[in-house]
């Protein structure tokens, strides 16, 4: 059977045929939204009959117009549709001529007469950007901003005479958020949203679908605000008004106030959520109080005694700088182009000349805007650039620097990384100590900023070392962590990095891994003021193990592959099937107190190389080197958004990430209990991937044939290795009944050889426990064990100093039902049980009989019996000889109730990435 042409076509689905109807339509607008409504449109198998659109600029085609000839398309360029209120009959004439069913109009500066607009047979549709009746009029988005609306969006309505008073046919929605630009809301949303809803309003049509909903009489009706005079900022109102105010001019007209007797330009604009940093004052007219030049902007003070902060300032003449650069010239110095970059100038040339056609030669004096160039041509130039050389620019880079030569400068700067530092503002707490000074940021960490919790809570973070307050933490509420979500939620679905290809995402990664080691000194003292953590391991494994894991997986980054797959091929025998690994989307990352930077790097480095953004939540005890961490990734160049820290409560934080519809996957490293109720809220909110590293008991069986010496010394190392704070520490030593009484006193005797005391001395060897809470929970333990009839060879007790200091511990005549046998201690307390010579069966049963399987151990110099007991003992790793050797290329996580997927290792990659089958015919 053969369908009508253009009447029907046949789509197949799992368990379901329909049919799709099709239109003749006009489309009748300009611009890329226009072009990509086209493009869309005609995918979807419509027929587009005719195209009506503005004549061409200085000798260029709309964008719109551009595809539609490229298709064939019949295009029409009329300059007008009337003359003096009447139609022009000849315009209506060529329109009619078409026969399209439908007018779809995506983006229409021009004025369309009503005869044209009613005349198809399904009339016609607008896209408008604002939830109509609220905002009408050509600048609703400027009004929605102006506003202060919590809510924006888009109407796709039918046109009548009031031309946005038409009945509506769909709507959609979205957050605004408080730092939102007519641009950014442009470009999260109402431009790929809008594109795909114009298509859907299409397609309702044709099947008869669309409704019609009137919009009600009432509403907020505003006029334009193109005129530069009506855009003069007053200065006696809240600073989340004048913020509004300028956000919502921003890019055209421009919200002014005059400064020395001239008229300046406030672009960039945000709120001021952190103490109001030093600076120079600036009178402005009408104010008040003064501004302040500041390194990142300038600051503006509304009525309330609130700030907002200002980042570029465009002069009467045009020229725009960045507001820190007002009582300065700026850097004016010329950069050496290298040879690489010298080729970037030349392809960026190419574009300019295509964009300023008609100019015959780009030259380093040509000036973008006095050639010709429209707000459109700004658009095209940030999208070419960023398609041809990998550079995400913004709109703004080419306002401020409109001359080829100055852009050039501008645009290697910005390749350089050299631009990203003073983008940054951090508000530190300073310490001398360890002879140095520590710079350690206490704010969340969004969307590349700094701030304050929304609602100003804090917390004490507390130096385990003495019980003394180090700084106060920004306690990230719920409204918190949906900013962080939605922070990297648009930078992976909208921004730079998930454009960026995987060599330039390892590049990054490779210079964010030199970073943490340039600065590990400063690193590995946060970690001992906070965790309590030995300098000196600090710095060979907390961050040593942090530079390698990033080291490792940015040499990944390029490496991930899919596969080619021969299939039972029907006939013809002519099929491909292949496998994409690809990123999940915005990922959640809860990370321990034990080894604050490096799980943080064990996760991160993976989700990051994968090409996942995230947002990650630091132990509540110990979240300053995440937030140091943090301040790192700017320097290295990540992208806004594309790594969150968000410090504050599992029960809060964490259990939002768990629960938040946006989070493609969740990584936890923690107990047992908490990870349940962390699988089980994945599983309810949104079924999203979840990986968890949890509780151990690892066995280490120590057999009489092993090399004693090695056993005492690495079997201490088990137990006692960073205060026993260690996820795979042997939680329970069984030792051949012959060796036994050996062992213990080999054991004893080299504890008390250990030096307790102050972290940052270069001579200690154990440091105090993360924090009070825990300390008492050892101390409990230990009283546990003494009352089940454990033998207290050694310690169970805490220092006698200040501080969270505890003996290192050792029980004996632990038998297999006692609490010490079963449950993670988490601690310094080593656990050991006596077998019987030869049993190694016996033994082995012993060791499995428990729910948990992280990790394991064996010493021995029979390679026969390592080898056999290795098979059998049931954990994700078995140490033979050794303990706790773990390296970034090894997979590591448990079985069991320690949990499942994997960190490190090219396993960890999959833990982050999706699986997806292509076939196709050819």
């Amino acid at each position: 059977m053969l369908w009508p042409g253009n009447q029907a076509l046949r789509h197949f689905s799992t368990g379901q045929v329909y049919f799709k109807n099709k239109l003749k339509l006009a489309l009748i607008g300009q611009s890329l939204f226009g072009q990509e409504v086209y493009s869309h449109l005609q995918k979807e198998g419509h027929r587009v009959v005719g195209v009506f659109t503005v004549p061409d600029k200085d000798g260029k085609a709309d964008p719109l117009a551009l595809a539609a000839e490229r298709d064939g398309t019949p295009v029409f360029k009329f300059p007008r549709w009337r003359v003096k209120g009447k139609t022009i009959k000849e315009v209506v004439e060529t329109y009619q001529s078409v026969g399209a069913e439908l007018n779809v109009l995506p983006f229409c500066t021009q004025f369309i007469p009503m005869d044209v607009i009613d005349s198809p047979k399904h009339g016609s549709i607008i896209y408008h950007p604002s939830l109509l009746p609220r905002h009408r009029g050509a600048s609703a988005i400027n009004w929605t901003l102006i506003s202060g609306d919590k809510q924006a969006g888009f109407s796709v309505f039918w046109a009548d005479d009031g031309l946005d008073t038409g009945p509506i046919l769909l709507q959609r929605s979205c957050n605004v958020h408080p730092n939102d630009t007519v641009d950014a809301l442009y470009n999260r949303f109402l431009f790929p949203e809008g594109i795909k809803a114009m298509v859907e309003a299409v397609q309702l049509i044709a099947d008869g679908k669309a409704p019609r909903i009137p919009q009600p009489e009432e509403g907020a009706s505003y006029e334009g605000i193109q005129k530069k005079e009506n855009a003069e900022i007053s200065w006696d109102q809240p600073a989340e008004v004048l913020h509004n105010w300028i956000r919502g001019h921003d890019k055209v007209p421009g919200a002014w106030a005059e400064i020395n007797g001239q008229m300046v330009t406030f672009y960039g604009s945000s709120l001021l959520t952190r103490s109001v940093p030093a600076g120079e004052p600036l009178d402005i007219r009408g104010s008040k109080k003064p501004g302040l030049v500041t390194k990142n902007g300038l600051v503006l003070f509304g009525n309330d005694g609130k700030a907002l902060m200002v980042r570029n300032l465009q002069f009467e003449d045009g020229k725009m700088i960045p507001a820190s650069e007002y009582f300065s010239s700026g850097d004016t110095s010329v950069v050496e182009l290298t040879a690489e970059e010298k080729k970037v100038a030349e392809s960026i040339k190419v574009i300019w000349a295509r964009i300023l056609s008609n100019v015959p030669v780009i030259e380093d004096s040509t000036d973008f805007f006095k050639s010709g160039a429209s707000s459109m041509d700004v658009v095209r130039l940030v999208e070419e650039i960023r398609q041809k050389c990998g550079l995400q620019l913004q709109n703004e880079d080419i306002y401020m620097a409109t001359k080829f030569e100055d852009f050039i400068q501008r645009v290697v700067r910005k390749l350089r990384g050299e631009d990203r530092e003073a983008e940054l503002m951090v508000d530190y707490v300073s310490k001398e100590v360890n002879e140095m000074t520590v710079k350690m940021p206490y704010q969340c960490f969004i969307n590349g900023q700094f701030v304050d919790a929304e609602d100003g809570e804090t917390y004490n973070t507390v130096n385990p070392t003495d019980g003394s307050t180090i700084c106060r933490v920004s306690y990230a509420s719920l409204a918190d962590v949906d900013k962080a979500v939605a922070a990297a939620k648009d930078a992976f679905d909208n921004g730079e990095w998930g454009r960026m290809n995987a060599r330039e995402r390892g590049r990054l990664m490779y210079r964010l891994a030199d970073l943490l080691e340039e600065n590990q000194e400063e690193l590995a003292t946060i970690e001992a003021l906070d965790s309590g953590a030995v300098y000196t391991l600090a710095l060979k494994t907390h961050i040593g193990m942090s530079v390698q894991t990033f080291r490792y997986f940015a040499g990944w980054c390029d490496k991930i592959q899919g596969s080619t797959i021969p299939i039972n091929q029907a006939r013809p025998n002519r099929n491909l099937t292949f496998t994409k690994k690809e990123p999940l989307g915005a990922c959640a990352i809860i990370i321990p107190w034990n080894y604050p930077l490096m799980m943080l790097a064990w996760k991160s480095a993976a989700c990051l190389a994968a090409g996942n953004t995230l947002v990650l939540k630091p132990a509540q005890v110990t979240p300053l080197t995440a937030l140091k961490f943090a301040e790192l990734t700017v320097k290295a160049g990540f992208p806004r958004g594309v790594i969150n820290i968000v410090p504050g409560s599992g029960a809060v934080a964490g259990q939002r990430l768990s629960q938040h519809p946006d989070i493609r996957k969740l990584g936890f490293t923690g107990s047992t209990s908490v990870g349940k109720q962390i699988m089980s809220s994945c599983a309810v909110s949104n079924l999203k991937k979840v990986s968890l590293e949890l509780g151990g008991k690892s066995p280490l069986i120590i057999f009489n044939d092993c090399e004693l010496d090695k056993a005492v010394r690495m079997g201490m190392g088990a137990v006692f290795f960073n205060k026993g704070e260690n996820c795979i520490a042997a939680g329970r030593l069984f030792v051949e009944e012959s060796i036994h009484n050996e062992f213990v006193t080999r054991v004893v005797e080299e504890i008390k050889k250990m030096k307790i005391g102050d972290p940052l001395d270069r001579s200690t060897d154990h440091g105090p426990q993360n924090h009070k809470a825990h300390l008492e929970k050892l101390l409990q333990y230990c009283e546990a064990g003494v009352k089940e009839g454990a033998t207290l060879v050694y310690g169970g007790r805490q220092v006698p100093r200040s501080g969270f200091f505890m003996e290192p511990t050792v029980f004996t005549d632990v038998e297999d039902h006692m609490h010490l046998a079963k449950e993670e201690s988490f601690g310094p307390i080593m656990v050991i049980s006596k077998f019987q010579n030869g049993d190694i069966d016996g033994v082995l049963h012993r060791a499995n009989n428990t729910e948990y399987g992280l990790a394991s151990g064996v010493f021995t110099r029979d390679i026969n019996k390592a080898m056999y007991v290795s098979d059998k003992l049931e954990a994700g790793t078995v140490f033979i000889n050794t303990y706790n050797k773990t390296d970034v290329a090894a997979p590591f996580g448990g079985v069991k109730q320690s949990g499942f997927g994997k960190d490190l290792g090219e396993e960890a990659l999959n833990e982050y990435l999706k699986t997806k089958t292509v076939t196709l015919e050819y």
